[in-house]
């Protein structure tokens, strides 16, 4: 369905749909990047002439292939110069009606064959393609920020997606160096609904006064061996992007208590103090402040990494019992889509099961919350003195 000839649209000039259209830009595609905006369109081609030089300097790539990946993009400010892509990925804001808006807008100006995608990070592919009057083309293929360095992207067939569409999608992504995962449509696909309790349980271990911010980033960096903390990764993404992902979860998921937002990440977005973006978040990033010390305390620190990781293990367990995707889809996603130094299903093997289940039971028992129920897979795991492997 795709070829080296096919164009690429991409709608959204912002660092998303600027990452995408470099992406497919170096694998030789022309692309069109459009934005309602003039002054975005133009900060955009500003900021891709100066991340191709950069790159150059480093000499990861030649002059030549500077010049080439440049003279691919166009940067337009008109619906109608993406006429004649073959696919379109949009990369807007993350709000329902106006991803609908915009497909249903595309679907009059476009070719019958050209592929509809959404690089939505939770939103429903089937609700989005529901504006449309021929859903079969719409689908979500969702890169990571930065989708230049980031190799996972998670291609996501909505309920009346063509089987041959998503099978196009797949290959063509692949073809541009990209490791992709199939997910179901499902509230946060595979990585964002697995890493939840990440950040989700690290706020309760915080809010319950167990431990503070910088001692439960070091846990889960240093014990846990996870490149950041989550307190420090929720700063980095941006309180107004990882929240609303929570909230959207959680409100997708019909208010299901294991995916329940944080006040005290609410009151931080509330403030505006969103993270490194704004200089404040859980930490204070301005010049003249220092970061706290973590409380090293090695068996608080075994503590929270259990808690944390547990959970986590967990949701990946549920995830694969409800067949968002496969195992080994769901273990790459979550290595190569946010780094973790393991797959988690794998994980769960080697620390052993009845561990995890009687530690989760302790949990549930104790807080007497739903939020800590039981995988009913990891449940009968335990029971049949099954591995996942």
């Amino acid at each position: 369905m795709f070829t080296k000839n096919s164009i690429i649209g991409v709608i959204g000039s912002g660092a998303m749909g600027s990452g995408i259209a470099q992406v497919a830009a170096t694998t030789g595609h022309k692309v069109i990047v459009y934005d309602n905006n003039k002054d975005s369109l133009t900060k955009a081609e500003a900021n891709l002439k100066t991340s191709l030089s950069k790159l150059v300097e480093k000499q990861k790539i030649t002059a030549e292939v500077q010049q080439s990946v440049f003279s691919n993009i166009s940067f337009v400010a008109s619906l109608n110069e993406l006429a004649n892509c073959n696919l379109i990925i949009e990369a807007i804001v993350e709000k329902l009606e106006i991803k609908k808006s915009v497909f249903s807008e595309l679907e009059k100006l476009v070719k019958e064959d050209c592929v509809l995608a959404s690089n939505t990070s939770s939103l429903s592919i089937t609700s989005i393609a529901s504006a449309c009057t021929n859903p079969e083309r719409v689908i979500g293929i969702h890169f990571f920020n930065p989708a230049t360095l980031m190799p996972l992207v998670e291609i996501i067939p909505g309920i009346a997606t063509a089987t041959t569409i998503t099978t196009a999608c797949k290959t063509l992504i692949d073809s541009w160096g990209k490791t992709t995962v199939i997910a179901k449509d499902t509230p946060g696909f595979i990585v964002n609904r697995v890493a939840r309790p990440f950040y989700s349980e690290a706020l309760r271990i915080y809010e319950e006064g167990i431990a503070d911010m910088p001692t439960i980033d070091w846990a889960m960096k240093e014990i846990a061996g996870f490149k950041m903390g989550p307190f420090e990764l929720m700063d980095l993404i941006g309180h107004d992007v990882n929240y609303v992902v929570t909230e959207t979860v959680w409100t997708q998921f019909y208010y299901d208590p294991k995916f329940k937002p944080a006040l005290s990440q609410k009151r931080l977005l509330e403030a505006g103090f969103l993270g490194r973006k704004s200089g404040r978040g859980f930490y204070n990033y301005s010049a003249d402040s220092k970061l706290p010390e973590p409380d090293k305390n090695v068996e608080l620190g075994k503590t929270i990494v259990k808690r944390i990781l547990f959970m986590l293990i967990n949701e990946a367990a549920d995830t694969l019992y409800l067949k968002v995707a496969s195992r080994d889809d769901i273990d790459l996603a979550m290595i190569k889509g946010v780094n973790y130094p393991k797959g988690l299903l794998k994980w769960a093997d080697e620390l052993g099961i009845p561990l995890i289940v009687k530690e989760l039971t302790g949990l549930k028992d104790f807080y007497e919350e739903d939020r800590y129920r039981i995988s009913p897979l990891l449940k009968q795991n335990f029971i049949m003195k099954k591995t996942f492997y």
